[in-house]
């Protein structure tokens, strides 16, 4: 029978008496899909500059379509922001009971900052200016309404009119309200319009005019969104780029794996532009799926150079060992080979193993990433959805970069990836650079590294078993937040909007619990909800129609629409419905949040068993072992609990604030922490098949037993712990790199998915896994014999 790689059966005599009752079971003959790399292979070396000119002609589209929409508007204009919501839950329902009845339209609300209207000149020259703005806006059929202290009878210092006047007497406030009949675009017209006659209206009365409304608001985050990107890509990429080149020993095999991340991020908005055609994409999206998009892109192409180069030397070694058999082969006759198509012998030999076996590792790697961020598809809430969607697109391209674009670019420099770096020429760099570029030595750090756990196996479980729990500890104090304008940045226009209404105007704020009820059982519904604990007084009921009337809730100890005591009172009033007649839903912010929150626990047992389900049978189909993806899940859930840990520590109780540039909102997005699961718990089944590939190869070509096995765990981790480390240094400087952007929302998922990475390249695959493999010893292996009969048919090897 001809040896390959799935006909390992030489073995030395096994030594462990038990080693037959767990010893793997022969491999399947190769099957299709080395077939299919392979081709893919030789496809990519014969025509390396076509593949490369399609990838540019692809990605000129994709980012014009993504800046521009070919005229119909760019990625950011399309986007949406706001509370994220929950479809058919009690508070969506009550938004979209409202906002069904609502006659009112969009509205515009000023300022006016530094007039003293108890100054009889300044009341004088304001009312004046005011009633010329109210002619001019009044005139305009867009315009419904213009509401400022002129127009309350007794004027701007009568009682009436207290509300719409500043708290410390300078300034007052200024809101047009614009037709409800308006479509988008006369709105957005009209909008601007007001918006121009307010700054006049300012500059006539000497005042200075902060300007706010659902427009501006959805705006700015969504420009603070685009420059968060930008900062973190103009952070990321040069550290990026400087990490590969110590890692390639070069400028120029550093900046493939960048190529392929470039060339994913463009693809990646030119879906998500796609995606905005279709439904309501959220603004976050975008910088969320970008970030893992980068991450994976330079993490699969460093794989794929790193083992280019290695085929390369090899392959051109075989050339020579050749040559020197045989004789050399004539000049010419390479030159009329290469002229016929069929290029470089050894550039097409080292392409197509290249694509054979880090290309295979490299799918099987996205897979089950997509299969991990899929999991979101499951979920409820639409922005969940939507992160799912555009997460398995974006894996989709940062893998299909990975197998065509770099390796067309790596054989169309072929030998020269050969050639020292300009930069080895520098004295006491050539000491630094190219340290990891080649095949690891058989022995090293790493192999060190796995000797002594294996010295003390059951000390280091538990110990770094401890220290997750630690870390995983403040997950026991855990709020989840659904930020509205608490998104925005201090120190941003429209955040000292809001806060300055917040302080200055506190009468005309929304209550921060509402309540929606039929009509004819408000005045009752008012009676109950006031005997509930937490509840200082409720606003009189305000009709929205015939058949509607809303009740506000103001709270006794707490100013914080989205706090512990404001989910309270949403629990008690919701609990009235067992001894009330009343038909009422309650909404607002904090319900919102109770609302995601138990759509978040209803989903997670379909989508977590669908993920851990694909997952065991993705690791099955790899190892033969049922032990193997069992163990991984349960120590991929210790490491996100230890990740979502540590993230709550510092941004929900605050800790590191300075540091890091933020202001604790009381607790983490609820959509962060879902992402932060599904793509970290992607992420670590990434350097999970990393490491037990290799640990299985080895396995398989050793003498099997406990002896093997261990001696498997050490030259597996040395093999791949080089990769592991290098992938894991860049695509934490990626994820990192978001941190330094301003939205908290933003820095919250760049930090929980650098912590996780971080705590899952070190603490568990290079301490927790080498230290539980070589306490079950050969028993890794293990699987009942119907399944080790089905691995036969399904095995997915390296």
């Amino acid at each position: 029978m001809p040896a390959g790689p799935r006909s390992r059966r030489s073995r030395l005599p096994r030594t462990d008496p038990h080693a037959r009752a767990y010893a793997p079971v022969p491999g399947p003959p190769a099957c299709d899909d080395v077939h299919v790399f392979d081709r893919l292979g030789a496809l990519t070396a014969h025509a390396p500059r076509r593949i490369v000119a399609v990838w540019v002609v692809l990605v000129a589209l994709a980012a014009t379509l993504a800046l521009t929409g070919f005229g119909a508007g760019g990625l950011f204009e399309r986007l949406h922001s706001g509370e994220p919501r929950v479809p058919g839950s009690e508070s969506q329902e009550a938004r979209t009971i409202i906002e069904d009845a609502s006659d009112q339209g969009a509205s515009v609300t000023a300022v006016m900052d530094g007039v003293d209207l108890d100054s009889p000149e300044t009341l004088a020259e304001a009312s004046r200016a005011a009633a010329r703005l109210h002619s001019v806006l009044l005139a305009d059929d867009r315009v419904d309404a213009v509401i400022d202290p002129f127009i309350v009878p007794g004027g701007p210092q009568s009682e009436a009119a207290a509300a719409l006047r500043a708290e410390d007497g300078a300034g007052f406030i200024v809101t047009v309200e614009l037709a409800p009949t308006l479509d988008a675009d006369a709105e957005a017209t009209a909008h601007d319009d007001v918006l121009a006659e307010l700054r006049t209206f300012a500059e006539d009365i000497d005042a200075e005019a902060q300007l706010t409304s659902g427009t501006l608001i959805t705006d700015a985050i969504i420009h603070q969104m685009e420059e968060d990107l930008t900062t973190g890509e103009m952070v990321a990429l040069p550290i990026s780029l400087l990490i590969m080149v110590v890692v390639f020993g070069g400028f120029l095999a550093a900046g493939m794996p960048l190529a392929g991340a470039l060339a994913s991020i463009a693809g990646g908005l030119a879906v998500l532009w796609g995606f905005s055609a279709l439904i309501d994409l959220e603004s976050v999206v975008v910088n969320v799926v970008t970030v893992l998009g980068l991450g994976l892109s330079i993490d699969y192409g460093l794989l794929i150079v790193s083992r280019f180069r290695e085929e390369i030397r090899r392959a051109v070694d075989e050339e020579e060992a050749q040559l020197a058999a045989t004789g050399p082969i004539p000049t010419g006759r390479v030159r009329r080979e290469r002229r016929k198509g069929r290029g470089d012998a050894a550039v097409i030999r080292a392409t197509r193993r290249t694509l054979t076996t880090a290309g295979r590792t490299v799918t099987f790697s996205a897979i089950t990433v997509a299969v991990a961020v899929a999991g979101l598809l499951l979920l409820r809430p639409d922005i969940l959805r939507s992160l799912g969607a555009a997460g398995v697109s974006v894996v989709a391209l940062a893998v299909l970069s990975a197998l065509t674009l770099v390796p067309a670019l790596l054989a169309w420099r072929g030998r020269r990836m050969l050639r020292p770096s300009a930069l080895s020429r520098i004295p006491g760099v050539r000491s630094v650079l190219g340290r990891f570029g080649e095949t690891a030595p058989t022995s090293g750090l790493f192999s060190a590294l796995a000797g002594r756990v294996q010295r003390h196996p059951w000390w280091v479980m538990l110990g770094t078993a401890a220290v997750l729990m630690l870390l995983a500890s403040p997950l026991l104090g855990l709020q989840l937040r659904n930020s509205t304008v608490e998104m925005l940045p201090p120190g941003t226009e429209q955040r000292g909007v809001i806060d300055t209404l917040d302080e200055q105007y506190p009468a005309l704020a929304d209550a921060p619990v509402q309540v929606l009820a039929e009509s004819g059982g408000a005045q009752t519904l008012s009676d109950e909800i006031a005997d509930v604990a937490g509840v200082e007084r409720l606003d009189p009921p305000q009709s929205l129609d015939e058949d509607y009337e809303v009740l506000g809730v103001h709270l006794a100890d707490s100013v914080d629409p989205g706090g512990s005591a404001a989910e309270g009172v949403v629990d008690e009033i919701r609990q009235l419905r067992e001894s009330s007649e009343a038909t009422y839903w309650v909404f607002g912010q904090a319900a919102n949040q109770i609302d995601f929150t138990e759509a978040l626990i209803a989903g997670i047992p379909l989508a977590a068993g669908v993920v851990v389900l694909a997952t065991f049978i993705l690791l099955f189909a790899m190892t033969g072992s049922v032990l193997v993806p069992a163990k991984a899940l349960v120590v991929n859930l210790l490491s996100l609990a230890a990740s979502v840990g540590v993230t709550t520590w510092v941004f929900q109780e605050g800790n590191l604030s300075g540091l890091l540039g933020f202001e604790p909102v009381g607790g983490l997005e609820s959509y962060v922490v879902a992402v932060v699961v599904a793509f970290g718990f992607g992420l670590a089944m990434d350097y999970e098949v990393f490491l037990i590939a290799r640990i299985k190869e080895f396995y398989d070509a050793g003498p099997g037993g406990r002896e093997g096995n261990d001696a498997a765990v050490r030259d597996g981790l040395q093999q791949s712990g080089r990769i592991i480390t290098s992938a894991a240094a860049v695509i934490v400087v990626v994820f990192a790199g978001f941190v330094s952007g301003e939205l908290v929302v933003i820095k919250q998922a760049g930090f929980a998915l650098a912590v996780t990475v971080i705590i899952d390249a070190t603490l568990v695959r290079m301490l927790l896994v080498p230290a539980t493999m070589t306490l079950l010893g050969h028993r890794n292996w293990w699987a009942p014999r119907p399944l080790r009969a089905l691995h036969r048919r399904i095995a997915i090897t390296h």
